[in-house]
């Protein structure tokens, strides 16, 4: 897994490294046969199946891993790691060597210029000597550390300390000493009248391309959906009072049946018993069973 991982970029890419890094992971260290499962080899990369699968037989024309068992439903495919030998692990210098070799390559080798190298990044400044240096290479004079131009280091050209005498310049006559006056409200204006439905020249209708309702407009209202629309309303509201209705009604009626039942209790009691009594009728009949056939 280590040997993987320090794999080159012009080697195998970030997807082929996650995989094969997987794979060992998974591997025996003694035969260095692996099963790593699809599902987990998914996770590892963040591919999908199809994408995954392709990036191990990408592994398997590289010469990285083989195939010794192809899985199937229920079973995981074993792959052999590094089938024609392990690559050493690079050093430090062998690090070093690659990486300084991949800065000094160009981003895209197709729009490289040949024959002009490459400038060295310049060094971070760490002091404002360095700022200084670097300005003095490019001709721009060291800046003076202070205050700009128009702000002198000289008290002359500064505002005294104390509230000036009288207002300045752009405004030499004052203040009047009066109280303010602002200008009134336009509260008092008359209210503009009210648009007709014709002062743009549309019809009163509401629909701008026919000066009378038209066979089938929906902006005219006779548009078959319109029209189906308009009655789908009118029964859901007649539904709706029916409803409201039937409740009043019920509201009523038990209001009354609460009445009787505070003034005349011994007619409820009445009731309940009469109630009682045919109930157990009912259910004695039921007991007794169907009568039997006459032939």
């Amino acid at each position: 897994m280590v040997v993987a991982a320090y794999l080159p970029d012009d080697v195998v890419t970030q997807g082929q490294k996650l995989a094969l890094m997987k794979i060992c992971d998974s591997a025996d260290d003694e035969t260095r046969l692996s099963k790593p499962g699809l599902r987990r080899l998914r996770a590892w990369v963040g591919v999908t199946e199809k994408r995954c699968m392709t990036i191990v037989t990408e592994l398997v024309a590289k010469g990285l891993i083989e195939r010794v068992e192809t899985g199937k439903a229920g079973r995981r495919a074993v792959y052999k790691v590094f089938p024609l030998g392990v690559p050493p692990i690079p050093s430090n210098d062998d690090l070093e060597a690659r990486f300084l070799a991949a800065d000094a390559a160009p981003k895209n080798s197709r729009k490289a210029r040949k024959g002009v190298a490459r400038a060295a990044p310049s060094k971070p400044a760490m002091t404002h000597e360095d700022i200084d240096a670097r300005a003095l290479a490019a001709g721009d004079g060291v800046k003076e550390a202070g205050f700009h131009e128009w702000n002198p280091d000289e008290g002359e050209g500064r505002v005294p300390p104390v509230e000036p005498s009288g207002f300045h310049g752009r405004n030499p006559q004052g203040s009047t000493g009066g109280t303010p006056s602002f200008p009134s409200s336009s509260s008092f204006l008359p209210s503009p009248p009210t648009p007709t439905a014709d002062a743009a020249g549309e019809p009163a209708g509401g629909c701008s391309r026919h000066p009378v309702p038209a066979a089938n407009c929906r902006a005219c209202g006779t548009n078959p959906r319109a029209g189906r629309a308009v009655r789908e309303r009118d029964r859901a509201e007649a539904e709706r009072q029916a409803q409201q209705e039937w409740l009043r009604d019920y509201q009523k009626d038990l209001a009354m049946a609460r009445r009787v039942a505070q003034e005349r209790p011994e007619d409820v009691e009445a009731a309940r018993l009469a109630a009682r009594q045919a109930a157990r009728q009912g259910r004695e009949k039921n007991r007794e069973g169907p009568p039997a056939p006459k032939f």
